[in-house]
């Protein structure tokens, strides 16, 4: 029996964490025990635990550390705190799951980086996209049909007009296309131009060591949500939009015929969005001693290039000002 802890329950912990587990749990009653809940608000602590069946509810980590003898635990907390509370999991050696993007700054994602290297306690990252049904539907399918020549991804959002959207949330994208298409090579981003004083919009370009080349649009203030990925090759396309947009599904198509099309019906929120196989990958790299996958070194990659990506917009707007 695995003892599982959850730290922070705010909304992204419910519906990202706390929701997928106590469904993994119902479909596999003697395998995971939701030992313990944190929030600095005990109240919202207690209500995870009437709502989600945790135990035991805390409003002082060190109290349920000491008290409760996890065998994992999931962090999810504000930006401000994911290193410091993950390099302090890591020292303790209790297996974590740690969200993006590892910290406000490249140093302390360096920090939770070198921490889990140095203590090489079982580790991995929030990073849900890799784990979506429907773009491993897509992924699968490509492999059966050729090479893939390009990679792009279209990053909508509504009315995000924070300064951090870059390194923050556009690291979803950035991730999911490595996921896709390997090490990035090298890269270009090109501000599009608004109005004055419009939040501003991105045109990343891509190049994998692999060949092939990619392409993500991050338009944070378009008047709608969507996240779709689109996967290249010779005669083949695949086009997967999920966890955002209208409908969600996912397309193939080869020599100019729609081959196959699936699109959500009633499959619940947490497996589209691929939160439930997160937390599924998670424990059973606990049940296993086996390294989760992605680690913190495996997404450190994408949070780095997002950083150098801020670096180069706010070198370029100085110099145009």
């Amino acid at each position: 029996m695995i003892r599982l802890g959850l730290i922070g329950c705010g909304e992204h912990s419910e519906s990202g964490h706390a929701i997928p587990l106590a469904r993994y749990k119902a479909a596999n009653p003697r395998q995971i025990e939701l030992a313990a809940t944190c929030d600095l608000r005990l109240e919202r602590a207690r209500e995870f635990c009437r709502k989600y069946g945790f135990s035991a509810a805390y409003s002082d980590l060190d109290e349920m550390l000491a008290r409760e003898k996890l065998d994992g635990s999931i962090t999810v907390v504000p930006l401000q705190r994911i290193s410091e509370l993950g390099v302090k999991l890591l020292r303790a050696e209790i297996p974590c799951l740690v969200e993006k993007p590892l910290g406000v700054s490249i140093t302390e994602a360096s920090a939770l980086r070198d921490a889990a290297a140095a203590t090489r306690t079982l580790n991995m990252v929030s990073v849900n996209r890799r784990f979506m049904p429907f773009l491993n539907r897509a992924v699968g399918w490509t492999r059966n049909q050729g090479p893939l020549r390009y990679v792009r991804c279209t990053l909508a959002r509504h009315a995000r007009s924070e300064p951090d959207f870059l390194w923050a949330t556009a690291v979803h994208a950035v991730d999911t296309l490595r996921f896709l298409a390997g090490q990035v090579a090298t890269f270009e981003i090109h501000t599009l131009a608004g109005a004055r004083g419009a939040t501003p919009w991105y045109a990343i370009d891509l190049q994998f060591e692999t060949g092939i080349t990619g392409g993500i649009d991050v338009l944070p203030t378009t008047g709608m949500v969507e996240e779709t990925y689109d996967l290249f090759g010779e005669g083949f396309r695949a086009s997967v939009t999920c966890p955002f947009g209208s409908p969600r599904g996912w397309r193939c198509f080869r020599d100019g015929q729609l081959i196959s099309e699936e699109i959500a019906t009633d499959a619940p929120e947490d497996v589209l969005n691929g939160c439930y196989n997160e937390a599924a990958e998670f424990i059973r790299a606990l049940q296993c001693k086996d390294r989760p996958s992605p680690s913190i070194e495996d997404v450190f990659p994408s949070i780095e290039l997002c950083w150098k990506m801020a670096k180069n917009v706010a070198a370029a707007s100085r110099l145009s000002a």
